[in-house]
Formats: C-alpha cells, sequence, structure tokens
C-alpha cells in the first residue's frame, strides 16, 4: 500500500480492521482451513523426507522470542496485517532443522496473536489463521529439503532460490485464503503485496548477518531488537495515520448522510428523489466501468444534486404552473449554492461539489451554469442529469402528472446526444428496458449509512 492510499485501498483497509474484531464467515473458515491443513501436510511430507536431527535449544529458543516480538510490530495493509519476522526468521532457518523450522515459526506466530487475542484485539476463532500465516516457512525448507544442502553451507545462489521460494509459497498460499474468504483477485494481492516482499527481501539482509552467528553466538539474534524497536515506532505512526484517514472519511461520509437528511426534511419529494436517482446512477457507474472513486462521487452527488434547493423558496420549489423569468433565474441558481455549501464542508466534499454544480449542463453546451459540453461536464454530472430526468419523467410533479414508460423512453431518446450524453443515454435506457422487461421495479437507494460506519 502506497504513503498515500488510494480509495479503493482505504476500503480494503477499513474492512480489514472491522473483520479483525468479528466473528469468522462461512468463507473465512473455510479458506482458513483449506490453507492450514495443506501447511500440516507439507509439515508432516517434510519431517518424512527430511527427519530432524539434534540440535541446540538455545539459539532456536532466542531465534522464537525474537520472532514473537518482531511477530507484534504490525503494519496494516488492505488485506490485513504484514510484520517484520524476517529478521528472525532467517537466523531460525540457520539454528534449527529443516523441518522444524516451520514448526518454531508457528510458534512464534501463535505466542503473538494469543497476546492479540488476551488483549481483546481479536476473537480466538482468527488464531485459526495461525498455521496458514506459517506458510512462507515451506519454501525454504523445501529447497534445502531438496537440495541436501544445510543452510549455513549454503552457497549464494542456493540462498536466492530459498528466498524465492519463500515469496512464491507465501503468496500462493494468501491468493488461496484470500481468493476463498474474500474473492480478492490475484491481481489486487500482487499490487498489494510486492512492496511487503521487497522490504522482506532487504530484511533478509540484515537477517542473515545475524544467523551467520548464531549457533556459535546465540546472542547474535539479540542485536536484531534495536532495529525492531524503530520499526516498531513506524508502525504505531503508520497505524495511527491510517485511523486518523480513516475517520476523517467517515466524517465527510456522515456529513453527505445527514445533508441528504436535511434536503428530505427540507422538502419530501427532493429527499426521495435524490435517493432514487443514487440507486439509478450508481448501476449505470457500474456498468460504465466507473474507477472506485468515481463511484463514490458518483454516489455522494446524486445524493446531494439537489441539495442547492433548500436556499430556494418553497412557493417556487412547489409552483404548480411554469416558472415566470425572475423565478427560472433563481431557480438554476440552486447549482451553484449547492457547490457553495459543499465547499465549506471541505475534503472530498469539494469534488462533490463541482458534480453537484454542473448536474445540469447539457451535452450540446446549452445547459446551465457555464455552458460546458461533451467530455468536459464531469462523467458523474453526465449520469446524474440523465438518471435526474428520467425518474423526473417517471414521477408525478406539482406542473404535471408522471409521463408513461413508452412516453419517457420517447424523450430520453430525443435527448441522447443534445441533452444527454448518448453513451450515458444508451446505457439508461438498457437498464430500465430490462427493469421493464422483468417487471422489476426500480431498485430502492443502497443503505449509505452502512457504508459510512
Amino acid at each position: 500500500m502506497s504513503f498515500s492510499p488510494t480509495l479503493e485501498e482505504q476500503q480494503l483497509l477499513a474492512e480489514s480492521l472491522r473483520r479483525a474484531g468479528s466473528r469468522l464467515n462461512a468463507r473465512e473458515r473455510a479458506g482458513g482451513l483449506v490453507v492450514g491443513l495443506g501447511f500440516i501436510a507439507a509439515v508432516a511430507a517434510l519431517w518424512v523426507t527430511t527427519p530432524p536431527t539434534d540440535f541446540d535449544a538455545g539459539p532456536a529458543a532466542l531465534c522464537i522470542a525474537v520472532l514473537t516480538l518482531a511477530t507484534m510490530v504490525k503494519f496494516d495493509t488492505p488485506f490485513g496485517f504484514t510484520v517484520p519476522t524476517q529478521l528472525a526468521y532467517v537466523p531460525l532457518v540457520f539454528a534449527v532443522p529443516v523441518a522444524i523450522a516451520p514448526i518454531a515459526v508457528v510458534a512464534g506466530l501463535a505466542i503473538a496473536r494469543i497476546r492479540d487475542v488476551v488483549s481483546g484485539e481479536i476473537r480466538p476463532s482468527r488464531l485459526l489463521f495461525t498455521p496458514g500465516n506459517a506458510w512462507f516457512s515451506i519454501g525454504p525448507a523445501v529447497v534445502f529439503s531438496v537440495s541436501g544442502v544445510a543452510p549455513a553451507n549454503a552457497r549464494p545462489a542456493l540462498l536466492l532460490a530459498a528466498l524465492a521460494a519463500q515469496f512464491l509459497t507465501d503468496f500462493i498460499a494468501s491468493s488461496v485464503r484470500y481468493g476463498i474468504a474474500q474473492e480478492a483477485s490475484l491481481v489486487s494481492q500482487l499490487r498489494e503485496s510486492w512492496w511487503v516482499y521487497a522490504i522482506d527481501a532487504a530484511l533478509s539482509c540484515v537477517g542473515l548477518l545475524a544467523a551467520k552467528d548464531v549457533t556459535s553466538y546465540p546472542i547474535a539474534v539479540l542485536a536484531l531488537l534495536p532495529m525492531l524497536g524503530i520499526l516498531a515506532m513506524f508502525a504505531t505512526e503508520r497505524r495511527e495515520r491510517l485511523h486518523s484517514l480513516l475517520e476523517l472519511n467517515d466524517a465527510y461520509h456522515g456529513t453527505a448522510l445527514m445533508l441528504g437528511d436535511v434536503v428530505e426534511a427540507d422538502d419530501g419529494y427532493t429527499g426521495e428523489h435524490c435517493k432514487s436517482v443514487v440507486t439509478l446512477a450508481m448501476e449505470v457507474g457500474q456498468r460504465l466501468g466507473l474507477a472506485t472513486i468515481q463511484q463514490r462521487n458518483l454516489e455522494f452527488g446524486a445524493l446531494l444534486h439537489d441539495i442547492g434547493k433548500i436556499a430556494i423558496p418553497k412557493d417556487i420549489i412547489n409552483k404548480p404552473g411554469a416558472l415566470d423569468p425572475d423565478e427560472w433565474a433563481l431557480m438554476k441558481t440552486h447549482t451553484v449554492e449547492g457547490q457553495r455549501l459543499l465547499d465549506r464542508v471541505g475534503g472530498f466534499m469539494q469534488e462533490i461539489g463541482v458534480i453537484v454544480r454542473s448536474h445540469h449542463e447539457r451535452w450540446d453546451g446549452a445547459g446551465y451554469p457555464d455552458g460546458l459540453a461533451g467530455d468536459a461536464i464531469p462523467i458523474e454530472s453526465r449520469i446524474i442529469s440523465c438518471c435526474d430526468s428520467w425518474n423526473a419523467m417517471r414521477t408525478d410533479r406539482v406542473y404535471r402528472p408522471a409521463l408513461t414508460h413508452e412516453a419517457a423512453l420517447a424523450e430520453l431518446r430525443a435527448g441522447s446526444g443534445t441533452q444527454f450524453d448518448p453513451r450515458v443515454a444508451d446505457v439508461l435506457r438498457t437498464i430500465v428496458d430490462d427493469a421493464a422487461a422483468t417487471g422489476r421495479a426500480q431498485p430502492s437507494a443502497g443503505d449509505l449509512a452502512a457504508k459510512a460506519a
């Protein structure tokens, strides 16, 4: 994850943090069992093919202790967290037989996770993931087992092969687990994992310095503790910064929802109309393949596109007849008023304000307030414009009854290429035609409050 996480990364991180304190669902349980049982089978195979020999328990115990401490230094990632265990794992590989190393890793991870259970940070059921989290230790063990060379006698090429095998087995195991538990794609996991492996590779060089002397001078592994202390400071600072970012985003989301409630309280029809536009707009946006941040902006832009109407007198908004020129001029200011209100909120709501300002622009440039045309109009505004018009045509207004489905479709076709972006109009027409053909009502507005929780 980058130093400035994207919206998608923030959403994944928020979900990961919420999930840590919750019970395992069926998919998570299945993913944990599959990967955990696979790990146990791999350890059993190593034990049979490369039975352990006698070893000095002192260096091993020190390495496991440092590994446990390293496991407590957590760097949050969109799929959970990563820890600098590589510092202690490399010396551990040199201190114990091949078949013992994965078991020792599980022991260190388990001690740290039990501490998390006692502190209430995670639920006991999440200890199920401990064996699966140790899969990274299987790759090097297999390399040394197949080569018949002890780590202490390995040449650089073999050590690099062991490191590559570590990353490969870890990525495969995590991909299987998150693929089952969260249906995460390989691409997204690779995008969030490469930097973890790059840091592990760098830490391996430090760990190797201690590993060379771990059997002769076991205390050498304790020289890694100051670096762990520094990493712990960075991890704490990073976690606090990320949590503050998530809290700030939640505050902006909550403000948007509150403003939506203000619109509904000010005028019941306008509030319900905005909620209906939200769901229709989101379906159009998804079919057009909008990016995550665009979908976020579209969602709140649709919800708040009429927020500026709270500044318009109700006798104008609810006037049953046509507006006179002065009244129409005042009505058109609701787009600018909406942007002004959202600009005062700040943050990403300023981006929403730009969308709200432009939702009455036309594809041919004859709209207001700025006379924008074509692609100069934000795509979110073009979608809202089209969905806003459709919903208005299909509902009763103070100045006319709702149009029939066929009449509204005719208006939509007539406006394509002039009032509406043709591509948006085509997608919307497909959606409403499909809904009419299946007898499906227009979907209700999504639960935005749940997303902001």
